[in-house]
């Protein structure tokens, strides 16, 4: 799934024809790297590729005082239903993706043993942090979100829930992991 192709077409189909300038702003204007899995300055890239498959097209250039010519682009029937199928695809869809903090505990090495306390210690404050500024952002912007929304950014709130979970529970213990790790017999 690729959340900037719905991101980009959605906007063009429910807002009209934009250049990348303009969608771009409203990606900064509606936060979404807060709440997706890519970044604004993605979306030109994206266009490139959605005009080579054919979801969008030139409709116009346009051009304002002296600023650079600008393409104006248009949703085609095509993109219409890429964003459809992308939509149903991404709700009904599960993908849990491995983690790699998980391969760098599991074979932390008795060099890092000892220090793993401490990197977890360190790892839980990080995550914790991230949960404190997101609870604070949502609280801030809760009010100017639709309840989708709403729920879009409490999930991220339960995912960082889940990693502080997880968090505590490889503190609680980490005496027998790194026993585990120094008393190991090399492969």
């Amino acid at each position: 799934m690729s959340s900037i192709r719905v991101f980009v077409l959605d906007a063009l189909a429910e807002r009209g024809p934009m250049h990348g300038h303009q969608l771009r702003l409203l990606a900064e204007q509606e936060h979404v790297h807060l709440w997706t899995d890519f970044h604004v300055g993605g979306i030109y890239g994206a266009l490139k590729r959605l005009r080579a498959d054919g979801l969008v097209a030139a409709l116009r250039t346009e051009r304002e005082g002296a600023r650079p010519e600008r393409q104006v682009l248009e949703i085609t029937d095509a993109g219409r239903a890429a964003l459809d199928v992308l939509r149903l695809e991404t709700i009904a869809g599960f993908a849990l993706r491995p983690d790699p903090v998980d391969l760098a505990v599991a074979r932390v090495g008795r060099d890092l043993a000892p220090e793993l306390p401490r990197l977890i210690a360190d790892r839980r404050a990080a995550v914790a942090l991230a949960a404190e500024e997101h609870a604070a952002r949502l609280e801030h912007v809760a009010q100017h979100l639709t309840l989708a929304e709403q729920h879009v950014m409490r999930h991220a709130s339960h995912r960082l829930q889940a990693e502080l979970d997880w968090l505590d529970a490889v503190l609680a213990d980490l005496p027998a992991i790194v026993q585990d790790e120094l008393t190991r017999e090399p492969d």
